[in-house]
């Protein structure tokens, strides 16, 4: 990587809690707490998946890989923040900036596609139930996966790459507490109309493609839906879908403030409070909407407890 050479910013620092410098020993312990606390539920989520036969399922493969997801998104950003927020020094090499950017924009992108792969599967299951287990067999699930990861994979590429060919001589300090687009471009020296628009449009692309996708198959599930006979089937139909929704509408929401607006908007305290909530709170949320508040879930790891209390015994 040659072009590492040719600038001279080595490093750059992060700003983002520099106005709270007296809560951030409070905000450690905050956050180390969240961070644990979605640690140990996305643990308890991937074995109870992979350890209970009843849960194997392409709803629950799906989830098992989003939470998988989540837990690398937030093992990207989260640690370094907790460091630097008891560091007097919150420094990151540029080489380190570049690889956190790549990575959780690979991560981020990925989890767009995989929600929309969700949404589809949520869409066989009720428009097309008689061939549900021959349209979502493990080859089909697997390769909405990787799919999904090797969009997610082309997109972050592109945009790493873009962000930090730019010449970087004058202010290396980042107004966030991690390597975020619009903080990174801001320090820039300069940079071009065209790679601005390309960014844009990859931004924009990886929102509305997943999304208009997810509309369409929730277009066919609640036309599906509004056609079954009694309203217990009805309600039993959409509450498949209701924890699906809420994490679609928080995940695209956060996204299209950060992402999607004008740079003339841009705001780093807004962004760093956005960027909290879906850096530490959404990945904290998901797995309670999704699964903990799930009966079939919840049996299943009652099994899983159960079995695993008496092992000893025996």
């Amino acid at each position: 990587m040659e072009w590492i050479n040719e600038t001279v910013v080595r490093e750059f620092v992060f700003l983002g809690f520099s106005s709270l410098a007296g809560l951030q020993r409070l905000l450690f312990a905050v956050f180390l707490f969240l961070y644990l606390f979605t640690l140990g539920t996305n643990a308890i989520i991937i074995s109870t998946i992979v350890l209970d036969r009843a849960l194997h399922t392409p709803m629950y493969f799906f989830l098992a890989v989003l939470s998988c997801s989540e837990t690398c998104y937030t093992f990207v950003i989260v640690p370094k923040m907790l460091v630097d927020l008891l560091s007097q020094k919150k420094t990151i090499s540029f080489l380190g900036c570049a690889i956190q950017m790549f990575t959780f924009l690979f991560l981020g992108c990925s989890h767009s596609f995989l929600l929309a792969a969700m949404g589809y599967d949520r869409y066989v299951a009720i428009c097309n139930p008689l061939r549900y287990t021959v349209l979502m067999g493990h080859g089909a699930c697997t390769g909405l996966v990787a799919a999904a990861c090797a969009c997610g994979f082309t997109v972050a590429q592109i945009i790493t790459l873009l962000v930090f060919h730019l010449p970087f001589h004058s202010s290396n300090e980042l107004h966030h507490f991690f390597c975020d687009i619009s903080p990174v471009l801001q320090v820039a020296s300069h940079h071009t109309h065209f790679s601005q628009i390309v960014i844009f449009m990859l931004c924009s692309l990886v929102l509305v493609i997943p999304l208009l996708l997810i509309l369409v198959s929730y277009i066919h599930i609640i036309s599906a839906i509004l056609q079954f006979p009694s309203k217990l089937g009805r309600y039993k139909a959409f509450s498949t879908c209701a924890s699906h929704l809420v994490v679609v509408t928080v995940h695209y929401g956060c996204a299209s403030f950060i992402y999607l607006r004008p740079k003339s908007n841009y705001s780093s305290s807004q962004d760093a409070l956005i960027s909290v909530s879906y850096t530490i709170l959404t990945p904290l949320f998901n797995p309670m909407i999704y699964s903990l508040r799930n009966k079939e879930f919840k049996s299943a790891l009652r099994r899983v407890v159960g079995r695993t209390i008496s092992l000893p015994q025996h």
